[in-house]
């Protein structure tokens, strides 16, 4: 199967709005959040380089490399994701005739079910990541693109949100509770606050137009 990074988007939308379990939210959330750090990306380029913004210039190189390689990593969660799923499933249909099959079974889906809650938990990251950059590409990138930088940090932040309704749901199905437990605090320390530093970025972005 050709990976849906180097698909055209036609194909990937269509095959998101088909009734196949793949691709599904996690890796809508993961394109969200890549397209996300590309916006910061434009916001730099269109920075970088011009006279008037020099004083920013060191800075804005320095945004421009970690969020390409946000970009890299987001894009990349987009086929773990499909994978991770698919996986999923083929322990679901393993057999489960005897009770040392049902053993096997139950072991094999809760360690994959570890396994999907962990790329989203990753995506999370990543886009928590990318709306600490737009703040910058907001207050200090080419006004002309400010405008993008507002875009970026509220398709980081619906990435972000969706990525966490992904953790949740897996955490429903796991039996391991210091696992969930661990996972959840994790996804609270990350995502607290998070509404604020959005909202704030965003009524900068206003201020700038």
């Amino acid at each position: 199967m050709k990976e849906i990074k180097n698909q055209i988007i036609q194909t990937f939308l269509d095959e998101l709005a088909s009734k196949s379990a793949t691709p599904g939210g996690g890796s809508a959330a993961a394109l969200m959040g890549a397209q996300a750090a590309a916006l910061v990306s434009m916001v730099c380029n269109l920075t970088i380089g011009k006279p008037k913004f020099a004083e920013v210039e060191a800075e804005m190189q320095e945004v421009l490399g970690k969020a390409e390689a946000l970009r890299s990593e987001l894009t990349n969660l987009i086929q773990a994701d499909i994978a991770v799923f698919n996986q999923l499933m083929s322990k679901y249909g393993l057999p489960k005739d005897t009770e040392e099959e049902k053993a096997q079974r139950s072991a094999a889906i809760q360690d994959v079910l570890k396994a999907a809650t962990d790329v989203p938990m990753q995506c999370v990251h990543a886009c928590a990541k990318v709306i600490q950059l737009s703040k910058i590409a907001a207050e200090k990138g080419n006004p002309h693109a400010v405008s993008d930088a507002g875009a970026a940090v509220m398709a980081a932040y619906g990435a972000l949100k969706s990525s966490a309704l992904n953790v949740y749901i897996n955490a429903g199905s796991i039996k391991d509770t210091i696992y969930i437990e661990a996972q959840l605090a994790e996804l609270e320390q990350v995502t607290q606050g998070i509404e604020q530093v959005v909202d704030s970025i965003y009524q900068t972005v206003k201020a700038r137009l």
